[in-house]
């Protein structure tokens, strides 16, 4: 079972992901409401996801580069109402692997996850073969 970690700064959306998770088979180890919390949470958890809303990544606590620089197997995911080409790619480019988009789906949330990690570890199985 792979461990999760949540970080939003509404405790509503907070929930709602957490029953997602856990009923698609997920252990939500702890939860969050701000950047700082969230890497508190990751040091003791050591997570392999972690859903964390776009206001934290974007706050300047700079929480995906650290997860990055101490974690760097975590899978990132950004949570967010909206989403738009220039936030993908900004996010993407600090590190995050994949978006999960508000009002949650648990059909999509869970199917988002479930391919970035199929991707993951095909890449990984690539650069180890080419290797």
């Amino acid at each position: 079972m792979l461990k999760a970690v949540i970080v939003d700064s509404n405790a509503v959306s907070r929930g709602l992901l957490n029953t997602v998770l856990t009923d698609g088979g997920y252990e939500v180890v702890a939860q969050a409401h701000t950047g700082h919390n969230a890497l508190v949470q990751a040091a003791k958890y050591r997570p392999q996801l972690m859903c964390i809303a776009r206001e934290q990544i974007e706050d300047g606590s700079n929480v995906v580069e650290h997860l990055r620089a101490n974690l760097p197997k975590t899978l990132v995911f950004m949570v967010s109402g909206t989403l738009d080409a220039p936030t993908i790619e900004a996010a993407l480019a600090r590190g995050v692997h994949g978006f999960i988009v508000k009002p949650f789906r648990a059909d999509a949330v869970l199917k988002t996850i479930r391919n970035t990690v199929i991707a993951v570890v095909r890449k990984q199985q690539a650069g180890a073969s080419g290797a």
